[in-house]
């Protein structure tokens, strides 16, 4: 826990504090909630969870997914990536109690990113107004550099769309394009990632930028830099696995939208 947020806080038991703090709250779900909260005059978030019970467990254990069962995935994830130089938010604590996967509670703060927009909002606006395409070049040769990243360090997102990477704006002022990836309580570590997790990350961020106005070069552009090597090669060598991530992303996009992509 960082001197931070021990001196933030009144003494005495901290993880029971950190638990049952009250802030606003972003996200409010089955066994987490997710609040941002003002400690000493800096912005935190805190994400809370109180256990997911055997129910969650047996469900993902049927479905063959590893449940999450607590605030560790995140924590370790944000130091995996500070170790490999992928942005995210700043891990500050982390607490845990309890041995049974099923009652277990824990908590994870980060410090607040502060003035952000996420390139969900940003490709939205792209539908109107669209940018220029150096703007838009470097964007997607950042995105491609984070996932490139993610993926050849042997982790896959598991949430991988648009909306969890995000725009540093002040940095933006200055010329500097610098991208977060957040939202980080479901990545998967290990050392080499499966072909299948690749592919599903891959059609996740494809499903999620189909209606931002990209066009094929953009597309190209992207597999080119995540790839790194020539778009023939990709081709001969990777048609199968582009197959499986374009009809996987048809489906999501079918599956939350209720009609097919132009």
């Amino acid at each position: 826990m960082a001197p931070e947020i021990k001196t933030a806080l009144p003494e005495g038991d901290t993880f029971s504090k950190l638990m049952a703090m009250d802030g606003e709250v972003f996200r409010d779900m089955p066994g987490r909630k997710t609040i941002k909260v003002d400690l000493a005059g800096q912005s935190y978030f805190i994400k809370q969870h109180f256990g997911v019970g055997w129910g969650e467990i047996f469900k993902n254990l049927t479905t063959f997914r590893l449940p999450i069962i607590g605030a560790g995935t995140e924590w370790q994830a944000i130091q995996t990536f500070d170790s490999i130089g992928i942005p995210t938010t700043q891990g500050v604590a982390y607490g845990e109690r309890g041995f049974n996967p099923a009652t277990q509670k824990s908590f994870v703060v980060t410090r607040d990113l502060g003035d952000i927009t996420s390139l969900e909002d940003i490709g939205f606006e792209w539908k109107k107004n669209p940018p220029p395409e150096s703007f838009k070049r470097k964007l997607i040769l950042e995105v491609a550099k984070i996932a490139r990243a993610l993926h050849d360090n042997g982790m896959n997102h598991r949430d991988f769309y648009i909306c969890h990477f995000c725009l540093d704006n002040p940095k933006l002022n200055h010329g500097e394009i610098y991208l977060y990836l957040i939202d980080l309580h479901r990545v998967g570590i290990r050392d080499t990632i499966k072909p299948k997790d690749r592919m599903k990350d891959i059609a996740a961020l494809y499903f999620s930028a189909m209606d931002i106005g990209l066009n094929t070069r953009d597309y190209l552009r992207f597999l080119r830099a995540y790839r790194q090597k020539p778009l023939r090669d990709i081709f001969d060598d990777e048609k199968s696995f582009w197959h499986k991530v374009r009809a996987r992303a048809d489906k999501l996009y079918v599956k939350f939208h209720a009609k097919t992509p132009k």
